[in-house]
């Protein structure tokens, strides 16, 4: 079991920032790939960007590269999203999630663990 618990969500301007966190728990975090999904109001949850185990390799869905950074910090067993130029169409609840697997899949599907979620909203 890896419980997951996100953080960093509200309410920001167009063109603000946000820092969501992840705090996982359990002994072997530093074993799990780490992912960020969203839920707009109406559409179904989508990938958002994706971290392998040691932070070296990371992925990310086109509409947010170059404006949002997925980290972690093993020793804290934190997972970080740091949202940049925020648009009002990146308004969703943010959901973290965990898989214990060398390469990060894209895919909700194959995700294990999932946090409860963080509500951002960005106003135009």
């Amino acid at each position: 079991q890896v419980p997951l618990v996100e953080s960093g969500g509200g309410l920001v301007q167009a063109g603000g920032s946000l820092r969501l966190s992840c705090a996982a728990s359990g002994r072997t975090f530093n074993n799990y790939c780490m992912a960020w999904f969203r839920q707009a109001p109406g559409k179904e949850r989508e990938f958002v960007a994706a971290l392998n185990w040691s932070g070296d390799s990371s992925y990310y869905t086109d509409s947010v590269k170059g404006r949002f950074t997925i980290s972690r910090d093993n020793a804290k067993n934190m997972v970080y999203l740091q949202m940049n130029s925020l648009k009002p169409e990146d308004t969703a609840v943010y959901y973290c999630a965990a898989r214990l697997l060398l390469i990060p899949p894209l895919h909700e599907s194959e995700y294990d663990y999932w946090g409860q979620g963080t509500q951002v909203t960005v106003s135009s």
